[in-house]
């Protein structure tokens, strides 16, 4: 755990972080309280559009709520994608960014196929210019 000038800055146990375009990232991190207890925060960081900097929005998620939680996004998950949109095709947008030393690219799928008993992972890749006019990411 750290501390920063008497601030509760605590150092993440666990971190997930999800690339949704080229302006927002969300983060889950899961921390520990003085007692050894876990929570969670979710946080959304978006690019500031015309500025410098960066938008954070953080929700705190504790132990108590997390069934609560899950089954209420899986609810509303579920009632857009049933009701509201049945025939979009939520799985158009299962692209994954692969960090490289060179750049970054945008993976349109990731597949798993099994070749002689053996499970091989084909990545197919959306080839961008390199680093020019990727933006890092600023966690805090």
């Amino acid at each position: 755990m750290a501390y920063e000038n008497n601030d509760k800055k605590m150092e993440s146990v666990y971190s997930k972080r999800i690339r949704a375009g080229k302006r927002r990232t969300y983060f889950f991190d899961v921390r520990a309280t003085r007692g050894n207890d876990y929570f969670l925060t979710i946080t959304e960081s978006r690019k500031r559009f015309n500025e410098d900097g960066y938008d954070r929005h953080k929700i705190f998620l504790y132990k108590e709520d997390f069934n609560k939680f899950i089954k209420a996004l899986g609810e509303a998950i579920d009632y857009v994608k049933t009701e509201l949109m049945p025939n979009f095709d939520f799985d158009a947008f299962n692209h994954e960014y692969i960090e490289t030393q060179e750049e970054v690219v945008e993976a349109i799928s990731v597949e798993e196929i099994i070749v002689n008993d053996a499970v091989v992972t084909e990545v197919v890749v959306n080839n961008k210019p390199s680093t020019d006019g990727v933006e890092e990411v600023d966690k805090w």
